[in-house]
């Protein structure tokens, strides 16, 4: 299959790009920094294009799909990777960049998936994944704009799953926990102490690909990993509770 992947040159992404290429995929990657694209692609063996792309340049990201199709072939799965954290009181939040976020994060998606559909369902085959965040179920302290920008992501993935339902083109939510990576780690030192308790799983990009590449397999609707945090799905009233009492604060700016 012929794979575009937004977000590529690092965390997420980049687990991502190894354990689909090591599937024999062939590959356009697609980030904003050419040098960590270039680095990722040098340690895959199949096919692999590189799309050097500021997504929040929206008519840059109006030309994507035409501009990887008129290398790769037909994208058979797109994947929706690309995106950023905010984490801050809402009251007073940064508004250029949390619009900034919003566009990131659920404008380009929707955008890339409504250019990439109408080949698919004319082809009758074909993949979206959206990685969205177990943020969208659940409470996340001082992370207002990513969570509604994950839960928008979300929402939008049931929308288009029951308009295709009929099709052999498919939906695949994913709602990673806590991840090791850059920003991953980066999020957990923007409090003044870990909001997991240091007690809940963290997992790696590249097992998450693995289990994105067995959901895509068996045809999921929906993926979250670590497994732990499907309890944020079943009782996001009872996380919510217990997060009252959480004491979570923000760490001082450096």
């Amino acid at each position: 299959m012929h794979v575009l992947l937004t977000g590529a040159s690092s965390g997420i992404g980049a687990g991502l790009a190894e354990v689909l290429g090591a599937a024999g995929h062939t590959l356009t990657l697609v980030a904003r920094r050419e040098e960590k694209l270039r680095d990722v692609a040098e340690g895959i063996a199949s096919p692999t294009h590189l799309l050097v792309c500021d997504l929040c340049d929206l008519d840059a990201v109006d030309s994507l799909i035409a501009d990887a199709e008129a290398v790769g072939g037909p994208v058979d799965m797109l994947v929706n990777n690309a995106g950023m954290e905010l984490l801050c009181p809402t009251a007073g939040a940064p508004v250029e960049t949390a619009g900034r976020l919003l566009r990131l994060n659920l404008e380009v998606p929707l955008r890339l998936t409504s250019q990439v559909l109408p080949g698919m369902l004319e082809r009758d085959r074909g993949f979206i994944v959206d990685i969205a965040s177990v943020a969208a179920m659940g409470s996340q302290p001082y992370g207002t704009w990513y969570a509604a920008s994950k839960a928008g992501l979300s929402a939008a993935g049931r929308q288009i799953r029951w308009e295709i339902r009929h099709t052999n083109v498919h939906v695949l939510t994913v709602y990673p926990g806590p991840i090791h990576t850059e920003m991953g780690h980066r999020a957990v030192s923007s409090y003044k102490k870990d909001p997991t308790g240091g007690l809940l799983p963290w997992g790696t990009t590249e097992e998450l690909g693995r289990r994105i590449l067995r959901a895509i397999d068996r045809r999921q609707g929906e993926l979250i990993y670590p497994r732990l945090y499907t309890a944020t799905a079943w009782f996001p009233r009872v996380i919510d509770f217990f997060g009252r009492f959480a004491n979570i604060e923000l760490a001082e700016p450096k």
